[in-house]
């Protein structure tokens, strides 16, 4: 329940954030379609400005024409009073168009509406807007009487250089602040050619660099298809843009997140179960060192007792004498367990033999035992006797149970170069696969009184205590199991 409590949790996380991103990307592409309309838009305007300023300045250029004529007019001896008043008209309504008139040697004539009224009369200043209107406009030749020609410069009109300069700062900064709006979001606005940046929040190095700036191009057209932007008359602009840093970390903080959670509790149940099992192990030590000594009591007095009895009756007091002894070993087993057991390098076949004579005299004839051993199979080993042989013991004594007291209780030793082996198989009613590992934890059994502690003994003694492994090698429902035991030699 705990897994699929976690597995829910991750996959809510993961669909809100990715909820979250496609929210965020939804944002972004909005933003730079309104960015793409406005520069559509902008397009349109700049074109209308244009034309309506090329307009305007073929209106003035008409206009200085018109008073170059009349310029021509008035050096002419047959003009009549009636050309007179018209020509001087024409001059007076001038007082827009800045003008300077020159003679064949680029003498000054006369100027009218000057920037700076109040210069009129200095030759410096009048010289340097006439370089700036050389620079500006083709002056407009004027035929004099006789070959004689006069030149009139002229440039913009205050109001439509402003117009202009005005025209000019707006597109300038059109740019700027929409792409400062879509800051967070990394875009190019390029030319027709894919190759020239117009304007970008990009970093400068892809700027400088052309092999990167191809790679990032590409990428952000595998990521977005770039928006087409007309411009008229066949001219194109392409914006490019891809998901922004933001976005991407969104994309990625959940897996982080989940991460370190994993971890966190990863690292929480491996200090949770050291501290369990740390539990158990005193709980074990705990009843161990309780019954060892809770039996030492009456097997004081059963010694005594078999003492007296072998005066009066040697065959019972000898019998007696050997279960004195095996609890002798019991209690020693008992003792055992919570310290560090002394490992000695033993002959494991003599233990085992020592096992099956035990149980061949208190167990039913139905039951038959076979021990055999591989040929050359080196079977000395590390271990603790009286531990080893109470594993051994727990082995046999399932195995009968296993078996409802009639069947063949087989054990063989093998070895290979650093292991030795010890299978112990029985003819019982086998245990279901899933219950492979399960079967070595403590509570766990199959039987009616039983604690459940016998075979988690066995793991302990095996794995703790002689550094080996204790597992169910194979097993078949009603045919039997077989446990095998794996020392190192």
């Amino acid at each position: 329940m705990l897994v699929v409590f976690a597995v829910i949790i991750v996959g809510a996380s993961l669909w809100y954030s990715n909820l979250l991103v496609r929210k965020i990307e939804d944002e972004e592409r909005v933003k730079v379609r309104l960015w793409a309309d406005a520069i559509q838009r902008k397009a349109r305007l700049v074109k209308y400005a244009n034309d309506l300023f090329n307009q305007i300045g073929a209106d003035e250029r008409k206009k200085v024409q018109l008073w170059a004529d009349a310029t021509k007019m008035l050096a002419s001896p047959t003009v009549s009073m009636a050309d007179l008043s018209f020509i001087f008209e024409l001059v007076k309504n001038n007082e827009n168009i800045p003008v300077i008139l020159t003679d064949n040697n680029n003498h000054i004539v006369s100027t009218r509406n000057l920037p700076d009224s109040s210069k009129q009369n200095d030759s410096a200043y009048i010289k340097k807007q006439l370089a700036q209107m050389r620079q500006q406009h083709e002056p407009i030749q004027i035929d004099i009487y006789k070959g004689q020609k006069n030149f009139l410069y002229y440039e913009d009109s205050r109001v439509f250089s402003e117009l202009k300069g005005i025209l000019n700062d707006l597109s300038t900064s059109f740019y700027s602040e929409v792409v400062e709006n879509l800051a967070s979001v990394p875009v190019i606005l390029t030319d027709s050619t894919k190759q020239k940046i117009l304007q970008g929040n990009i970093d400068s190095v892809h700027l400088h660099n052309p092999e990167s700036f191809k790679k990032l191009i590409a990428s952000m057209e595998e990521s977005n298809p770039p928006i087409v932007i007309q411009l008229g008359e066949g001219g194109k602009q392409y914006i490019f843009y891809e998901e922004s840093s933001l976005s991407q970390e969104l994309r990625y903080f959940p897996y982080v997140v989940i991460s370190i959670m994993g971890l966190f509790i990863f690292f929480g149940y491996f200090l949770f179960n050291t501290a369990r099992r740390s539990e158990q192990n005193r709980v074990w030590v705990g009843l161990a060192k309780e019954t060892a000594h809770q039996l030492g009591t009456p097997l004081s007095s059963l010694m005594a007792w078999v003492e007296y009895l072998r005066e009066k009756d040697m065959s019972i007091a000898d019998e007696l004498q050997k279960d004195v002894k095996r609890l002798e070993t019991i209690t020693s087993r008992f003792s055992k367990i919570g310290s560090s057991p002394q490992l000695e390098p033993l002959d494991v076949s003599t233990v085992l033999e020592e096992s099956i004579d035990y149980f061949k005299v208190r167990t039913s004839q139905k039951v038959k035992f076979n021990f055999n051993i591989a040929p050359l199979t080196d079977t000395v080993a590390p271990i603790n006797a009286p531990l080893f042989s109470w594993v051994i013991e727990n082995l046999f004594r399932n195995a009968i149970d296993a078996m409802a007291g009639a069947g063949t209780l087989s054990i063989e030793v093998s070895e290979q170069p650093e292991t030795l082996f010890i299978d112990v198989s029985d003819t019982g009613k086998g245990i279901p696969k899933s219950n492979f590992k399960t079967v070595f934890e403590p509570g766990f059994t199959t039987k009616e009184r039983g604690w459940g502690l016998g075979l988690s003994l066995c793991k302990r003694i095996i794995k703790d205590y002689h550094g080996g492994r204790i597992f169910v090698k194979n097993s078949e429902l009603n045919k039997g199991t077989t446990f095998r035991i794996a020392l190192k030699k």
